[in-house]
């Protein structure tokens, strides 16, 4: 019985090494180990797809909250630069209008202050002569008292006072004369005060010398004598 056992071992190892030996049975191996191994390839490419789809998506998920993140940060920013530009804008709008003012004032003193020198840029020479003026009236007042004068040389003196009044009047000089007016002091200088029951109380009763004006502008006060009660 032993020996049959151990024959029939044998055989069995013979036989298997007669398949292993047989071209057709290694050719169906190899072609078994060769679709073991694309099954396993394929397997491995499905994991390996697998786990870059899951990467991938990770990576968009976390880029996607940087990316939101990013945005709100900007938008906030941009917000914020923006109020400041809009204060920055308003102070500057301010200022101009500021400027603006400023500079009308200024041209309007000056438009002034020009007028006023072309109204009164010949005060001087005005001022100059009103003593010719004086003394051509009080050469025709000597003579209206004194009989032997001659009639040629006031009518030559009276014609040379008018001449000079009337180019004198070109340039707004006007004469003050205020005889039988109330007292003014703005316009009048007051040299005496004489009791006169004929006029009313401070009124001018007689002039000295009289005054003048350039464009409505003082140049010299009327010297004059002021009536009082009696």
């Amino acid at each position: 019985m032993a020996i049959d056992e151990n024959s029939g071992t044998q055989s069995e190892e013979q036989g298997m090494q007669a398949d292993k030996n047989d071209p057709s049975h290694q050719a169906e191996r190899h072609e078994d180990a060769l679709h073991a191994d694309a099954d396993h390839s394929g397997d491995y490419e499905e994991e390996a797809l697998t786990a870059t789809d899951n990467d991938a998506e990770g990576a968009d998920s976390e880029n996607g909250g940087r990316a939101d993140t990013s945005g709100a940060v900007d938008i906030a920013a941009l917000l914020g630069n923006t109020a400041e530009l809009n204060k920055r804008l308003a102070d500057q709008h301010e200022q101009m209008l500021r400027l603006q003012a400023e500079m009308h004032n200024v041209q309007r003193r000056a438009d002034s202050d020009v007028e006023r020198a072309r109204k009164f840029a010949l005060e001087r020479f005005v001022k100059e002569l009103l003593p010719v003026i004086d003394s051509l009236e009080k050469a025709l007042e000597a003579e209206a008292g004194d009989s032997r004068s001659e009639a040629v040389m006031r009518e030559g003196v009276e014609m040379t006072l008018g001449l000079l009044l009337s180019a004198v009047k070109k340039f707004d000089v006007e004469p003050i004369n205020p005889v039988g007016e109330p007292f003014n002091p703005e316009f009048h200088e007051a040299m005496s005060m004489v009791a006169n029951p004929d006029m009313a109380p401070n009124s001018v009763m007689a002039v000295l010398q009289k005054g003048y004006t350039l464009s409505g502008r003082l140049l010299r006060p009327a010297m004059v004598i002021v009536a009082k009660a009696p």
